[in-house]
């Protein structure tokens, strides 16, 4: 049973120490969050005014906005408040994020990531002013202007609260078209040349995208599906910039110019020590065997024996086994006179 107080394996502790600080940079995220939604919450009945401010110039004289629920008057400020506060905290999240996978990229890609992350903070709060400014007045405008006659416009405001975050995240993730782009042309996946070939699928794409994300009507979806488009072909700009390099590669492994690099090399040459140390000693051990063997029969390699040697060994046991057969006999016989016929007595008995 294995003592608590003891460390943890050397193998198990950077996982650990990833984990922990994981935790550490979650709860900085968190802590701001709360930090910035505090000094929101008590301008929340204003962010809101602010938030529904396009359709409420629009909608006819005498008509407002209602709250069909009882808590809706609190909570949907308090939504917006919640909501604003992760928004304004995009940022500070990125960062993090970077601060925490920075050290295990190469330096070609620390390179790409950080202008890609800047660049797509900027073109999401982009895509949110341009929804904001731009599309929901015309949006707004020609839906209240379509209302039958004898209909009173009154949106419920927290029905409102939830279309408006979903046009804001819409246009906010179709501004991130270049940054796809870029991503897929520099992964080596597809090149600049052939997206262009691929124009005419992609603008249908943008349109059918649109469509999904939009209110059913042809302005909203065209006024998401344009900017996709134009974005698109800013990607393909940009994207020839972003094209890996070969030579950058093979410079940077072989200056060493990342860690990981380092290390891989530090333990291939380990291994290949190894190896030729224990292969050097197998060596030594197994002509050390053979020298003794040599010594211990005498002679170094096996020579057959020559016919005149062959013919005088076989004379040799063959007199050898004459002798042998020659003194057995006489022992015999002088055995037998020894004794000499039997007595009468001897024959009686």
């Amino acid at each position: 049973m294995t003592d608590p107080r003891e460390p943890p394996p050397l193998s198990e502790q950077p996982f650990v120490k990833h984990l922990i600080e994981l935790r550490d940079r979650l709860l900085r995220v968190v802590l701001v969050i709360v930090v910035i939604f505090i000094g929101l919450f008590p301008f929340a009945n204003d962010l809101y005014h602010f938030l529904a401010e396009p359709l409420m110039r629009h909608m006819p004289a005498g008509t407002s906005m209602i709250a069909t629920e009882v808590a809706s008057p609190f909570l949907t400020p308090f939504k917006l408040s919640l909501v604003t506060a992760m928004f304004a905290a995009v940022p500070f999240i990125l960062y993090q994020a970077w601060a925490f996978i920075a050290p295990g990229l190469y330096q070609r890609e620390r390179k790409l990531v950080f202008p890609l992350l800047f660049s797509s903070t900027l073109l999401f709060y982009a895509g949110m002013a341009f929804a904001y400014f731009a599309v929901f007045p015309l949006v707004f405008g020609f839906l209240t202007g379509v209302a039958p006659e004898g209909v009173a416009v009154m949106t419920d405001i927290s029905r409102y609260l939830d279309f408006v975050l979903k046009m804001f995240f819409a246009f906010g993730l179709a501004f991130e078209v270049p940054i796809a782009t870029i991503l897929v042309v520099w992964s080596g996946m597809s090149t600049a040349k052939d997206l262009a070939k691929k124009r005419p699928y992609i603008i249908v794409g943008a349109f059918v995208f649109a469509m999904l994300l939009t209110p059913p009507d042809v302005i909203s979806q065209t006024l998401l599906a344009v900017p996709m488009w134009i974005l698109f072909e800013l990607g393909l700009i940009f994207s020839r910039w972003y094209t890996r390099d070969n030579n950058d590669e093979v410079k940077e492994n072989s200056i060493g110019g990342a860690a990981p690099a380092t290390a891989a090399a530090a333990g291939t040459a380990t291994v290949a020590a190894t190896v030729a140390d224990v292969t050097r000693e197998t060596a030594n051990d197994a002509n050390d065997g053979e020298e003794k063997d040599a010594n211990d029969s005498g002679h170094g390699e096996y020579e057959p024996l020559s016919e005149k040697e062959m013919d005088a060994e076989l004379d040799r046991i063959e007199a050898e086994e004459s002798a042998s057969d020659v003194g057995r006999s006489g022992h015999q016989d002088s055995d037998d006179t020894k004794s000499g016929p039997a007595g009468p007595e001897e024959q009686k008995q």
